[in-house]
């Protein structure tokens, strides 16, 4: 599945090679209520052709009337959008959200060297591992270097006038077998849009079953599809959650020699114990392997239903991707 932003790079790709002036834009911040996660990206031109999106609507319309209109010609700016009168280019519109939207605005010319870093970006996105973007606001210059895959995703340097955008794989959560909890994992996962992969072998559990549109489902062990090239990246996460040790042990021990960043797998304190003895006596992990796995996973909510016991596992993979320790929350 390619994500909205990896369409946007590759319609901005296409419009430069058309000899085509692009504005590329970027959500940078958010305050308050916004649909759009920082990081996201739009790219538009003068005629008011657009794709992707930096609030749901009416940011999108006064930005394009604006570039019609012969405006951010710079090579780029920061805008304001919800906050009008802070700064000369900040637009007079109100969010209906009460939110606040900070977008880096580039305008972009046909260039070979302005189409071959958005092919680097084109590639990080479809690739293994995550790169951040820097712009240099005072000339527009950029440039690109290695990323970790967790923490925030824009960095705002005031003091050396840069911003620092990380950029990379799809989030991705892939489900080793199927439960009542995994189910509604996915759901969650997929509503925060995250590219869903459900692997489970077993007929008797998987016949007759419904999975709500957008998941993937593999009818093999979750741990041949985990250990097999490109399925996992550091922007993923693989959760087991059958209470099957056939189907979470074996998905364990594949996942842990991956570079998955989130690693976890359902139980109690006394089964998540001696699954960590099994592991390490039967499985051949080392120590440092099993403690690469959530167990017990999630966040500790007093979660009950499936529905609570899914929310804490989400809630906990984002908390991973954006480099929060579980002592802050």
């Amino acid at each position: 599945m390619q994500s909205l932003d990896a369409r946007v790079v590759e319609q901005a790709i296409e419009w430069l090679g058309n000899g085509r002036t692009i504005w590329l834009c970027t959500v940078l911040s958010t305050f308050g209520s916004s649909p759009r996660e920082p990081g996201s990206l739009m790219v538009a031109t003068s005629d008011g052709h657009h794709l992707g999106s930096l609030s749901g609507g009416c940011v999108e319309e006064d930005f394009l009337e604006r570039v019609a209109a012969g405006e951010y010609e710079q090579p780029a700016v920061i805008v304001r959008y919800g906050d009008p009168g802070k700064s000369p280019e900040s637009p007079r519109i109100r969010l209906p959200c009460g939110g606040i939207l900070d977008v880096l605005v580039e305008r972009m010319a046909a260039t070979q060297k302005i189409r071959n870093h958005l092919e680097r970006i084109q590639q990080a996105l479809s690739g293994q591992r995550d790169i951040a973007r820097h712009i240099r606001l005072a000339d527009a210059e950029c440039w690109l270097s290695d990323a970790e895959p967790t923490g925030p995703r824009v960095l705002q340097n005031e003091t050396e006038e840069t911003v620092a955008v990380r950029i990379g794989p799809v989030a991705k959560l892939i489900l080793a077998g199927y439960s009542t909890v995994s189910e509604a994992c996915a759901q969650f996962a997929l509503s925060l849009g995250y590219e869903v992969v459900l692997c489970d072998p077993r007929e008797e559990v998987t016949n007759g079953m419904s999975l709500p549109p957008g998941i993937e489902f593999l009818p093999q062990l979750p741990s041949l599809y985990i250990a097999s090239p490109g399925a996992c990246t550091p922007s993923t996460a693989v959760v087991a959650a059958t209470h099957d040790p056939r189907i979470d042990d074996l998905a364990m021990m594949a996942a842990v020699k991956t570079s998955a960043s989130y690693i976890g797998v359902m139980g109690s304190v006394r089964t998540s114990q001696a699954r960590s003895e099994r592991l390490r006596r039967t499985g051949g992990l080392s120590r440092e392997d099993v403690e690469r796995i959530q167990m017990p996973i999630g966040l500790n909510l007093g979660s009950k239903t499936p529905s609570e016991i899914a929310l804490a596992i989400v809630a906990d993979m984002v908390r991973v991707r954006r480099g929060r320790p579980r002592v802050e929350l």
